[in-house]
């Protein structure tokens, strides 16, 4: 029958007149005008295009095809699979505010009322789904709290989301979705309610989402899919059991006219070959993907040692691929990951793309764990070194090596997962990030899981409005819980002892992090956790969170920028083989626990004398010196040095800051950019400013006329002057005209106080504070996101 229907084609071609034109292949939606395929062979979905693909294939027809896929809603019924016999093969869009690739169907629905606000109506019995769309926006399923975009974790959470007498009011909460953070903020869990047990407590399933066990947080949690609580407009609830939808239409929505799509699939394009038999030499462009499931209740696996699990799928799947790359796409109103790159992959590029409104990850690279040498999935786990693989590097070849994610604008990501990253990188090689914007994402922007293989470069990319949702990480973080890490620190102390070169056994090639720009308010701007091992960092710009090394090896941090932070050194081992050098930084260092100050921490440039002192004091830094920097203009983020800048004589070699994120003009016109932030440190700064902090205006106490009116005993302390609405101070107990006398047990006489107070303690979420108001001191808990 293929022979026949290849036959049937030339014949069709020959018979108009014309010659066959077997590379250029139009995929017209129903419905659409087909005038642009110029007499090439028309299809009516992008299924039959590849099965045309297969039967030249099959016919021996070699050559490059283009399938393309004309303008319009393209509709998946099943997703599109590309097999190793396809390529070389275009997918190629009419642009991606054109051509659409949708993974929902619409649906007609005839209403009824329910009552004065609710609408409901039957649907097919074999119509189940997650997301409703009602003429392109998505609504909100049934959920409490209610949605708000300025509510925080899932836009909205309570510590009574699931409490016994919320449950009460529930008449059928079998199938409501929980959603709760870790305890320790560390990612979130998902479960699904099967009933309700004797004492009135929900029965849940699933919370297999994280790699780090834990109790639910007590304040952030939300539930959805409840009937009782679709209470406000553009919620909805399916009730499957009876196949009736109910919904509360948004004002002015026309419920005859419009239209209605439901998404039905987990993943719109699979890319899948093996190393034996890759796909080859595949092109995606041009393309909208939308409308896929969320998939929080399938199966995870753990991601190594990290804290990650992980749905290894995604609405564009990659494995066993060479020179596979998706360009100039967007992605967006989808449930779970973006775009997952998946065990063997060379040569993949992903490039030009518009990631937004995701539920999970935009990008992940993650090999198998089969490539790993004795590899350990649990932080407690550990294989015994008479029991280890002890040969350096990976096991096998699954793994994704050798990759480019270049020039993406990827924001408001991880909307329901929140172990998610902007770029997720774990068991692969040589993957090079560059000139990306991340930001508005509940967790790190750029993740590295392990050591396993390093060779990876991360530059020119601009990275903030971090850490949203989760507690302890940097808008750049990485573990490297590899072979030599052991959870016990003294056995792990006499391995590195016996074996100082066990790090780079899996850590096999330097990790390269250079001319990006950082934003972390909630953390530290770049965060190396535990045992991140073999990286070398220069010329990066670090906005607010500071440089962190956790226990590791053989990392160099040179001519950084450190705006009002500094270099924190956490559980150092005796031979680290650390350097910290030519750095403009505005803190001292903020050690703990070390055990050795690596090879070198010297020849820094500190804001002021008491500084670099208080930091000699720790016996280092002896060549360090002190000053002003003499940036060309701080204030709109040129920290390139004037000529003569006294930093220049401790090395520093100035660079140039405006070169961050996309340069894709389309791209770069959609983009936002960090917030700069005013100094606050060393002769730079100015006292008697006003500074923004957290939704709020401060300044210093600096008259008598401001210590009267504040019943102050001396002239100091941070006077708040305003504050924003919904900011993060306005959802605290701060007041204006309170005046901050002392945090975390440290008396606060100046702005500058405060900051390095705030930039000690925010990765733990909250100040503990001392204020005068109304000439009365008072205790206040400030939670700092």
């Amino acid at each position: 029958m293929k022979n026949l229907s290849f036959i049937l084609v030339l014949f069709f071609v020959t018979l108009v007149g014309c010659s066959p034109q077997i590379n250029d292949i139009y995929i017209a939606p129903s419905g659409v005008n087909t005038s642009q395929a110029n007499k090439n062979p028309v299809f009516n979905s992008i299924k039959e295009g590849i099965d045309k693909v297969n039967l030249l294939r099959e016919e021996g027809y070699d050559d490059l095809i283009t399938l393309h896929l004309l303008a319009g809603d393209h509709r998946l019924f099943s997703p599109i699979v590309i097999s190793a016999n396809l390529g070389p093969l275009k997918i190629i869009g009419a642009g991606s505010d054109k051509t659409s690739v949708k993974g929902s169907e619409k649906i007609d629905i005839v209403w009824e009322k329910h009552d004065d606000e609710i609408w409901v109506a039957n649907v097919t019995k074999d119509v189940g789904f997650d997301q409703l769309f009602v003429d392109g926006k998505m609504q909100i399923l049934a959920r409490y709290p209610n949605y708000s975009e300025l509510g925080g974790h899932w836009q909205g959470h309570a510590a009574d989301a699931i409490s016994k007498e919320r449950v009460n009011t529930w008449a059928n909460p079998k199938g409501a979705i929980v959603h709760a953070m870790h305890r320790g903020e560390w990612g979130g869990f998902h479960f699904e309610v099967s009933g309700v047990d004797e004492d009135g407590g929900l029965i849940l399933k699933g919370g297999h989402q994280n790699n780090r066990p834990s109790e639910m947080h007590a304040t952030y949690r939300m539930v959805e899919n409840v009937f009782e609580e679709l209470d406000t407009a553009g919620e909805w609830y399916l009730d499957k059991e009876s196949s009736r939808l109910y919904y509360w239409p948004i004002a002015g929505t026309d419920l005859k006219k419009a239209e209605f799509e439901v998404v039905r699939q987990k993943h719109l394009f699979e890319i899948v070959g093996s190393e034996e038999n890759p796909v080859e030499n595949v092109v995606i462009e041009g393309i909208r993907f939308e409308h896929a499931q969320r998939t929080v209740m399938e199966k995870y696996e753990p991601l190594l040692r990290s804290d990650w699990m992980m749905y290894r799928g995604a609405a564009v799947f990659i494995e066993g691929t060479e020179n596979v790359s998706i360009n100039d796409c967007e992605f967006t109103e989808l449930g779970g990951n973006a775009i997952f790159v998946s065990n063997y992959n060379r040569g993949t590029i992903i490039s030009n793309n518009h990631i937004h409104q995701i539920g999970a990850s935009a990008v992940s690279f993650v090999g198998s764990p089969n490539a790993v040498r004795s590899p350990s999935f649990q932080y407690g786990q550990y294989v015994e070194l008479s029991e280890m693989d002890t040969i350096v590097g990976p096991k096998t070849n699954s793994y994704p090596s050798n990759s480019l994610v270049d020039n993406n604008l990827i924001h408001r990501i991880g909307r329901v997962e929140k172990q998610t990253a902007g770029v997720q990188i774990a068991m692969a090689m040589k993957i090079t990030i560059s000139n990306n914007s991340i930001y508005d994402v509940p967790r790190a922007g750029i993740n590295i899981g392990d050591g396993t293989w390093g060779g990876h470069i991360i530059d020119y990319n601009d990275v903030f409005n971090t850490v949203l949702e989760s507690g302890d990480h940097g808008a750049f973080n990485s573990w490297g819980r590899d072979r030599f890490w052991h959870p016990n620190r003294n056995e792990l102390d006499k391995l590195v002892i016996d074996n100082p070169e066990m790090p780079k056994w899996d850590a096999i090639h330097t990790t390269i992090i250079r001319n990006n720009r950082f934003r972390c308010d909630h953390g530290w701007d770049i965060d190396l956790d535990d045992g991140s091992s073999n990286y070398h960092i220069y010329n990066n710009v670090c906005l607010n969170g500071g440089l962190k090394f956790r226990e590791g090896f053989n990392r160099i941090a040179e001519n950084n920028i450190l705006v009002n932070n500094g270099f924190h050194p956490h559980v150092w081992f005796k031979e680290s083989k650390d350097v910290f050098m030519r750095n403009i930084v505005f803190t001292e260092h903020k050690d703990i626990r070390l055990q050795g100050w690596g090879k070198e921490v010297d020849y820094n440039f500190f804001p002021d004398k008491a500084t670099l002192l208080k930091t000699q004091e720790k016996g280092v830094d002896v060549h360090s010196i002190y000053g002003d920097p003499l940036f060309i203009d701080s204030k709109i983020g040129n920290y390139s040095l004037v000529n003569d800048s006294p930093a220049i004589e401790v090395g520093f070699n100035s660079f140039s800051t405006d070169v961050y994120g996309v340069k894709n003009e389309s791209l770069k016109m959609l983009a936002k950019s960090p917030e700069i932030p005013k100094i606050f440190f060393g002769v730079s700064s100015d006292s008697s400013a006003e500074y923004k902090w957290l939704g709020s205006v401060l300044k210093n106490i600096e008259t008598m006329a401001e210590r009267s009116a504040s019943g102050l005993d001396n002239t100091a302390g941070v006077l708040i002057l305003s504050i924003e609405e919904n900011s993060t101070i306005a959802r605290s107990e701060l007041k204006v005209n309170d005046v901050i006398i002392s945090s975390e047990e440290d008396e606060i006489t100046t702005v500058e106080d405060l900051m390095k107070s705030f930039q000690n303690n925010n990765w733990k979420g909250k100040l503990n504070l001392q204020v005068i108001r109304n000439q009365k001191e008072i205790s206040v808990i400030l939670i700092t996101k």
